[in-house]
């Protein structure tokens, strides 16, 4: 018997599609089912009754919106139980959604049998999740482009060998298993849905595999060896473009080993995400990142966790690490550049991981505005020249504590040329109370 199956992702911005719901599809219609997909709200499939709906849910600041849209969607089912809740703030605040409403709320992964009902449904995990759902010639009822949809997205391991406090996935994630294939998962996306740009793997810490070498060669085997490139039709002409390997979720300094950092330089990766999330990690990240560039990796894309427990001073010394370091190797000749990529932490459990408002041991909230206000200018990244850096955040510390404590704020925003002949945009827009 064909049923209607609604699933709803909601309407803030990412960049990646919601892989869970695209598998989820696949499932449903090996069975027969109706599927739509909608991004969102929408007044017409309000108005109709469902069998069940699926929603995704992402970071757990996107709380309010997420419950938003679990109400909205209430009276489109017969009973709250057919509306199925799954994802990372599904995983991290369970008993919080189900205070809210009598939904089915999914905690992990869909890779055990009976999770939404169905003897069989252990195995959407594995499943290959459907592209044309986010295709907009597939599906017209999307008015919304993610950015990474051209792009093979899969994993080669699960879970994580750490058990970072700060990090949901050993929660999400709990065991670290090995032995994915990215070959059977490319092939069978290609065979579906035609062949994608770039790979995008999700891996959580890639370098904790001991298939790692078999990994890269599998990669190099695919077409994403160093420089390789990705065809395709635009006004009648064949036009070729470089693809991109991003282990999207970082790779982890402590395990780069020479050997890994060659295998490494033999792919098209673009960036290779490293983390700097402590002080007391300095030496090793600092002789790791120059390991990368001595083998000639262009892009480095830096994630710098603050507001956690650190202190203002060491996430300043975090970044103007980076800005010497990019120094040290434009002297040096080489062409590898990092781009921090600042992140503020957010609890992942409690009252204040509903919204972006907390506030670290060290720091207090004029500081955590002022980071935002010079983020902003930025555009959120910290870029590789030195010049740039010292006008952004201050030659040393005590400039960039003076920087972050200014008033009034537009001060902030608007300290070099480049700044002050973009238009003025009032304060209201960029810096909002809540988000602070």
């Amino acid at each position: 018997m064909s049923k209607k199956i609604l699933l709803i992702e909601p309407s803030y911005k990412n960049k990646y599609p919601p892989l869970g719901l695209m598998k989820i599809a696949t499932y449903h219609k090996s069975k027969g089912h109706e599927v739509v997909f909608f991004k969102g709200c929408s007044p017409n499939l309000k108005l109709q009754v469902w069998d069940r709906i699926y929603i995704s849910t992402l970071f757990t600041f996107y709380w309010a919106k997420t419950i938003e849209t679990i109400e909205y969607y209430s009276n489109s089912v017969k009973k709250s139980s057919n509306i199925y809740v799954g994802g990372v703030m599904a995983t991290l605040m369970k008993d919080e959604i189900k205070k809210h409403s009598n939904v089915t709320v999914i905690s992990g992964l869909l890779n055990q049998n009976g999770k939404l009902g169905y003897k069989d449904d252990g195995t959407i995990d594995y499943l290959t999740p459907d592209y044309s759902i986010i295709d907009q010639e597939h599906n017209p009822l999307l008015d919304y482009v993610y950015p990474q949809g051209d792009s093979y997205i899969g994993y080669a391991t699960r879970g994580c060998i750490r058990k970072c406090k700060f990090c949901a996935v050993p929660i999400i994630e709990p065991e670290f298993m090995n032995g994915l294939s990215i070959k059977k998962q490319i092939n069978s996306i290609k065979k579906h849905f035609g062949e994608k740009r770039n790979l995008l793997l999700l891996d959580n810490n890639i370098l904790a595999s001991d298939r790692f070498e078999e990994i890269i060669e599998e990669i190099k085997n695919l077409g994403f060896e160093k420089n390789a490139q990705y065809s395709t039709i635009r006004n009648n002409r064949t036009v070729y473009l470089k693809r991109y390997v991003d282990f999207n979720q970082g790779i982890d300094a402590r395990l780069l080993t020479n050997s890994k950092v060659q295998k490494l330089s033999e792919i098209a990766i673009q960036p290779i995400r490293i983390a700097f999330d402590d002080i007391k990690f300095k030496d090793i990240y600092v002789q790791k990142v120059r390991l990368v560039a001595e083998y000639g990796i262009k892009a480095l894309s830096n994630y710098i966790l603050f507001n956690f427990n650190d202190t203002p001073e060491d996430f300043y010394e975090r970044l103007r690490i980076n800005v010497e370091l990019n120094c040290e190797f434009e002297n040096k000749g080489y062409a590898s550049r990092i781009w921090s990529f600042p992140m503020k932490y957010s609890p992942i459990f409690g009252p204040e991981a509903k919204n972006r408002k907390h506030v670290g041991k060290y720091w207090n909230k004029e500081y955590l505005r002022g980071v935002q206000c010079i983020l902003l200018a930025t555009h959120g990244l910290v870029g590789p020249k030195m010049k740039y850096f010292d006008t952004a955040f201050g030659r040393n510390f005590a400039e960039f504590k003076k920087i972050i404590t200014t008033r009034p704020e537009e001060k902030i925003l608007y300290r070099t040329k480049e700044w002050l002949n973009r238009p003025f945009i009032p304060r209201r827009l960029f810096i909002k109370e809540k988000e602070v």
